[in-house]
């Protein structure tokens, strides 16, 4: 596996809402939802729990978690 190059800056606010989007679109997250702390509220299930996370960074580390473990657990067919 090819390491991904380090970020040359911070995650946008902007940017982590374009991957709440796709996360809840894609229905690999219940709900995930900005409040004015710019804390993210999100829900795996609707039945689940509500983890709060810390911004933008925390976000774009989720989704990237949950992009590598989709890919590792189904891989692509070539």
């Amino acid at each position: 596996m090819v390491p991904r190059p380090h970020r040359s800056s911070e995650p946008t606010a902007a940017e982590a809402s374009a991957w709440a989007d796709v996360l809840v679109h894609r229905r690999l997250l219940h709900a995930a939802v900005l409040v004015p702390t710019d804390q993210w509220h999100i829900q795996d299930r609707p039945d689940g729990p509500v983890r709060i996370l810390g911004g933008p960074t925390d976000i774009v580390a989720l989704a990237a978690t949950i992009q590598h473990h989709t890919r590792t657990v189904r891989p692509e067919i070539r």
